[in-house]
């Protein structure tokens, strides 16, 4: 078993930064792949950003890309979201996920944090 928890969520204006954090415990963090995803009131869980197990390899959703920055530190068994030049689309539960696959849906990942709660005015 792993154990997410997010932090770092909050309200911020339109243009502002925020860094998410996901600190997790239980099994090697290593071993995992990470990733973030995101939920909008009415709308499906989709996907944010991805950092691979292996070389962190990086990946984002198109609606994201040159804006947030998905990093993560073995050391510290955590992932990080930078989150620059927020619009007021990017307001959402965040949630971070591990897994032994990672992809685009969420289906595909076997852990998953309580979720923080990003609101973005505008």
């Amino acid at each position: 078993q792993v154990q997410l928890v997010e932090s770092g969520g909050g309200l911020v204006q339109a243009g502002g930064s925020l860094r998410l954090s996901c600190a997790a415990s239980g099994r090697t963090f290593s071993n995992y792949g990470l990733g973030w995803f995101r939920q909008a009131p009415g709308k499906e869980r989709e996907f944010v950003a991805i950092i691979s197990r292996v070389g962190g390899n990086t990946y984002y959703a198109d609606s994201v890309k040159g804006r947030f920055t998905i990093s993560r530190d073995n050391a510290k068994n955590t992932v990080y979201l930078q989150m620059n030049s927020l619009k007021p689309e990017d307001t959402a539960v965040y949630y971070c996920a591990a897994g032994t696959t990672i992809g685009y849906n969420s289906r595909s990942w076997d852990y998953w944090g309580q979720g923080t709660q990003v609101t973005v005015s505008s």
